[in-house]
């Protein structure tokens, strides 16, 4: 509609309201204006309900698990010095990604917040436009044994696959069978993203000197280009101690329902548990 047919029709209106109501646009321009803010609103959520839908299939396809999608470093739990500077490195790593080579090793048992803190760093990086994926070493070779014989993608399409993303994690590192095959693909994947400038982490139970015989110096020497990091996380699981906890409190609030029959004491009971 022209400007003039919409100068018109704002006229004809006008005419026809009752001299009490106060039109809530006086000219086309007011009109057209409205209209041209009401298309940009509408636009706008479209792109955010297609990033919103775009950020899902991300997240799906990024390995991460449902309990880890919403681990961020703002919610990692900070109850000690070493943990205050696991976050801090964890963050730092996100602020210097771009342009950077470097990897990152989290080591320790578990339950003590390895996890969370490569989820973070995976869901901040997503957020921020990069394609990651964690993967434990299982799936890794059980994806290589389903392309033998497999017409649809090879070994080398998968290696291929795993070596493009911006950030590979990979889960587990020794707790797999320590066979040859699964160290050559280990091998494979590490210098494939080391040669293209593409940095991987890696979650472990082990220590140095264990990832060293596992892997090879070859793989660990690549591990180690760059700023890279290797974060040892040597606190109490805090799995455990969580669940201990509500074990603690049910025993508490049981052990307080029963001394009130003078069958056993508060007291007594928590030093059983600890």
């Amino acid at each position: 509609m022209s400007m003039k047919n919409v100068g018109e029709l704002m006229k004809r209106l006008q005419k026809m309201m009752p001299a009490h109501v106060e039109p809530a646009f006086k000219t086309g321009e007011e009109l057209l204006a409205w209209q041209k803010e009401q298309g940009k609103l509408r636009s706008e959520a479209l792109e955010r309900e297609n990033r919103a839908m775009k950020m899902q299939r991300t997240f799906n396809r990024s390995g991460i698990r449902p309990l880890h999608q919403n681990c961020s470093f703002e919610n990692y739990r900070v109850e000690c010095e070493g943990q205050m500077n696991a976050l801090s490195r964890a963050r730092q790593y996100v602020e210097e990604f771009d342009g950077n080579i470097a990897s990152f090793i989290f080591s320790g048992k578990p339950g003590t917040g390895k996890n969370h803190l490569a989820a973070a760093i995976c869901n901040e990086l997503l957020l921020r436009g990069k394609s990651v994926l964690i993967i434990t070493v299982a799936d890794i070779m059980s994806a290589m044994k389903d392309t033998f014989g497999n017409r649809e993608i090879s070994e080398e399409q998968l290696l291929n696959d795993l070596s493009r993303v911006d950030l590979l994690v990979i889960d587990e590192i020794g707790m797999q069978t320590e066979s040859r095959y699964e160290k050559v693909i280990i091998n494979q994947i590490v210098d494939r993203r080391s040669s293209s400038k593409r940095p991987t982490g890696m979650l472990t139970n082990s220590n140095m000197d264990e990832m060293n015989k596992l892997l090879g110096e070859r793989v660990m020497d690549r591990m180690r280009l760059g700023n890279s990091l290797w974060v040892i996380f040597n606190w109490d699981s805090y799995r455990h101690r969580v669940t201990g906890q509500r074990v603690l409190r049910h025993f508490r609030s049981q052990a307080a329902l029963y001394s009130r029959n003078s069958y056993i004491t508060t007291k007594s009971t928590v030093y059983e548990i600890c």
